[in-house]
């Protein structure tokens, strides 16, 4: 391995690592002891973060003293060999001895990478088939919980029991060993256990009757099941009595419920016109309101100002003369008034109006009283 595929393998991997600092290839082009001895702290803090290295480097002793420390922990820990000297040198020569450690710490992140991946995806695996049986590891684990806290409850009580119980026992061990209670007492044990290995003698060969039962119990059901099957497929082919009639009835209600669906369209169009067609009716009348009202607003100025022009220049007329021409004045206003609303309404739908049109307040106005207006247009 040349120099420069050294300094590439140790620049990527120290890399991967997660060194906080870039390095490059000129680093190493002239002797660094500080950059050695700053990567050298942190890959022995990688390998053993507990572990207590000086880091004071600043004069020879120092730096000798930081070598040995290093390179004696690296060889009792890692079991890694360093070369003092080369590592002293912080050139390119040091930097074969930093890809000894640097590739331990990238293969051990390598493998480990890959178990993690490997555990995880067994663990997917498991989950997505394992759930089921999941289930009654969980219901089993239960029972063991309750078991355990009954098991503990009795034994605090028997522990709470254990000053009487140890002086009965060191009773009984001091007493002497008598052979016709213990023959006894073995033979009543291996009477009970011979009767245990009886029973269960029994239930192994009621196994096979048991066995055989359940299977002529399980073809019995199979035989149901069958029969059930074909009793539904003969009950599926069959085509019911009355399937034509509700074939029938089901094509009438559908063309009931397409003229349903027409005529509930068209009688909403309908009602829409219709709601125009109102709306449009009062626009029109209110249209005719406002006008009606801004002429009589205006034929009330027009006979102030005639009242005032004509007060100004008949004052030396006589009262019957005067009275004369309002009455005259009064006809051809009303004139005036019903050929303009002929004007106005002229071309306009047939419809009766009826209004009225009130005078001034002037004492003619008074005697003459309102007068009655019906237009038709």
């Amino acid at each position: 391995m040349n120099y420069r595929k050294q300094q590439n393998d140790f620049t990527e991997m120290m890399r991967a690592l997660g060194y906080p600092r870039l390095i490059s290839m000129e680093n190493f082009r002239t002797p660094n002891f500080m950059l050695v001895s700053e990567i050298l702290l942190w890959l022995v803090k990688r390998y053993e973060p507990q572990t207590d290295i000086p880091s004071d480097v600043e004069t020879e002793q120092d730096r000798v003293f930081f070598i040995k420390a290093v390179a004696q922990f690296m060889a009792t820990k890692a079991h890694i060999k360093l070369n003092t000297k080369k590592l002293y040198q912080a050139d390119g020569y040091a930097v074969k001895e930093l890809l000894k450690i640097t590739s331990v710490l990238y293969n051990t992140m390598k493998t480990k990478r890959m178990e993690t991946a490997t555990v995880g995806e067994e663990d997917m695996g498991k989950f997505k088939f394992d759930l089921v049986a999941k289930i009654a590891d969980l219901k089993a684990a239960r029972q063991l919980a309750s078991e355990i806290t009954s098991k503990g409850a009795s034994l605090y009580d028997l522990l709470g029991k254990e000053v009487e119980l140890r002086e009965m026992r060191t009773e009984a061990i001091g007493r002497p060993l008598e052979i016709n209670e213990i023959e006894k007492v073995m033979r009543v044990a291996i009477k009970d256990i011979l009767e245990q290995v009886q029973k269960t003698k029994d239930m192994l060969n009621n196994l096979a009757s048991d066995e055989a039962t359940l299977e002529a119990k399980i073809e019995k059901r199979k035989s149901e099941l069958e029969r059930n099957h074909k009793r539904l497929q003969t009950l599926q082919s069959v085509r019911p009595a009355f399937m034509d009639e509700y074939e029938k009835i089901e094509e009438e209600l559908q063309k009931q419920y397409s003229c349903y669906i027409e005529k509930f369209r068209n009688l909403t169009y309908l009602e829409q016109q219709l709601d125009d067609q109102h709306r449009m009716e009062q626009e029109r009348f209110e249209e005719a309101e406002n006008t009606l009202r801004l002429m009589q607003n205006k034929l009330k100025e027009e006979e102030k100002r005639l009242l005032k022009s004509r007060t100004n220049n008949d004052s030396d007329i006589e009262i019957h003369e005067d009275e004369g021409s309002d009455s005259e004045m009064e006809d051809r206003q009303l004139m005036k008034q019903h050929a303009a609303m002929e004007m106005l309404m002229q071309g306009r739908p047939s419809k009766r109006i009826v209004g009225t049109m009130q005078g001034g307040d002037t004492e003619d106005d008074v005697s003459s009283g309102g007068h009655s207006i019906v237009l038709g247009y």
